[in-house]
């Protein structure tokens, strides 16, 4: 049987050359290439065409190359039954804990104010709060989640974490549920959001949000940072908060169109980080290695890691 490398605009002779090398009694074809669909057993995706499940009658496993499912789960042709498996990275997850941490740590240290201050000429000794003083709530406590509050903790900073189910983590003050989102937002001055995209968690930052955030720290206001997906994001109200003192800053890696247009308000805000969706990504090496490694024991037992909940979203 075969598998499929069908990646969108991502260049799919490399990875599969890669896949070649490292599974070498493994016959692998890309989305160019001509192929009975029949023979498919594998599916290594990401961004789905319309067209990538027709004829695949004999599918067995779709595997992701990024953590998100997302644009899996919401294809219309999907089919049922069939498993998914996440990509999961050391350097991914190191990756967006240095996105976090860098810029929870500068919106502590008040860069926009100093910003400010600078292209005025001004010299005014105002010091920002210790970290041990800043509350940051981290929205998803999954790998991801998990590893950039252990590393927020381990800087001296208050952190919350809150996620669907309840978590115990050490040095870290946990809420669940809508039940206790309320309670979360209000201990949280830096917010920071990591949680997958469901209809649940659709447009989450969003102004009624925001409002709940405390204001009693930060003198400019709560801020927000989004390294998960742009479909969490209210992009209007985000820009209206950020021009109307509801929230002090924002950093966004991510966003419902991308790139972003041109036209959008967001990219003339002086109190807003744009980067272009780099906060992590999936290791090329990390991703061959997983896929083979996943074969390899699917085909000796049966079993799969990081197995989807499509019930979940994740």
């Amino acid at each position: 049987m075969t598998l499929l490398v069908h990646l969108g605009n991502i260049d799919e002779n490399e990875w599969a050359d890669a896949f070649r090398a490292k599974m070498p009694d493994q016959k692998v074809v890309t989305s160019a290439d001509a192929f009975d669909p029949k023979e498919i057993k594998y599916l290594y995706v990401w961004k789905p065409r319309d067209d990538v499940f027709d004829g695949l009658e004999n599918l067995e496993v779709i595997f992701s190359l990024g953590a998100g499912v997302d644009p899996i789960l919401k294809h219309p042709h999907l089919p049922k039954d069939v498993p998914i498996t996440r990509f999961v990275d050391e350097t991914l997850t190191q990756c967006m804990s240095d996105y976090v941490v860098a810029n929870v740590s500068m919106h502590h240290r008040e860069l926009t104010h100093y910003r400010f201050e600078q292209r005025k000429h001004y010299w005014t000794q105002y010091y920002p709060a210790p970290a041990t003083d800043i509350h940051v709530g981290v929205m998803g406590l999954g790998q991801l989640g998990t590893d950039a509050v252990n590393k927020l903790a381990s800087l001296g900073y208050q952190v919350n974490g809150w996620s669907r189910s309840k978590k115990q983590i050490e040095n870290v003050t946990t809420y669940a549920g809508a039940n206790e989102f309320d309670t979360f937002l209000a201990n949280t001055d830096i917010l920071v959001n990591l949680l997958p995209l469901t209809p649940d968690t659709q447009d989450i930052l969003c102004r009624a949000t925001f409002e709940k955030l405390r204001r009693s720290v930060l003198p400019h206001g709560p801020v927000i940072i989004n390294a998960a997906r742009g479909g969490h994001q209210n992009e209007e109200e985000v820009a209206a908060c950020l021009q109307d003192g509801t929230l002090g800053a924002a950093s966004l890696d991510v966003f419902k169109t991308e790139p972003l247009p041109n036209d959008s308000p967001l990219w003339d805000l002086d109190n807003c980080y744009i980067t272009p969706h780099i906060a992590a990504i999936s290791s090329f090496e990390g991703g061959v290695n997983l896929v083979a490694k996943q074969i390899a024991q699917y085909e000796r037992d049966g079993h799969l890691d990081h197995v989807v909940d499509p019930a979940q979203g994740y």
